[in-house]
């Protein structure tokens, strides 16, 4: 599995960072929490909870392209499905976002918060689809999937925090 070996210090840069950005998605929401700003569930479902989700998507690959596989086939196998789940993830995501209330999202959130990561999802399914085939083309989009859900995790953070610190919706801080 030489192949693999040679992507070992990418995915551990990319899980690494992908895991210590959860925590700080943890810490930024208890601050955020400490402003007492209204939220409801559903908003967080909506656009919290994706980050967290992709900054894992991130961890997960790492783990996956890490681990000492015997074969191409189980990480094949494996990745399709973190492929699949996210696609899969992406309708909830869809769903939650038109349920919540206290936002309307605008064209850059569709864009941010479903289509760029739908796109990441079905890039990493297509190809653990291709790993056995077309490998070395295969390993480059599965890291590019991988990098790709840690800087849309990074984008998305940054505009929940943007948005709750600076352009929040007015009147909704209690007291």
């Amino acid at each position: 599995m030489a192949e693999l070996a040679r992507w070992q210090s990418f995915y551990v840069i990319v899980g690494s960072s992908g895991a210590a950005l959860i925590g700080v998605q943890f810490v930024v929401l208890a601050l955020i929490a400490n402003l007492r700003m209204r939220s409801t569930a559903e908003s967080i479902s909506a656009f919290g909870t994706p980050t967290v989700v992709h900054f894992g998507g991130a961890v997960l690959v790492s783990a996956i392209m890490s681990a000492p596989w015997p074969s191409l086939v189980p990480p094949s196998v494996a990745l399709a499905l973190c492929g699949v789940g996210g696609l899969g993830y992406g309708a909830i995501v869809i769903h939650r976002a038109r349920r919540q209330t206290v936002y309307t999202p605008g064209w850059g959130d569709w864009l941010w918060y479903v289509l760029l990561p739908g796109s990441l999802y079905a890039a990493l399914a297509l190809a653990a689809l291709l790993l056995r085939r077309t490998t070395q083309l295969a390993l480059f989009g599965i890291g590019g999937a991988a990098l790709g859900l840690l800087l849309l995790g990074i984008h998305n953070a940054w505009d929940t925090v943007t948005y709750i610190v600076v352009g929040g919706p007015r009147g909704t801080k209690t007291e």
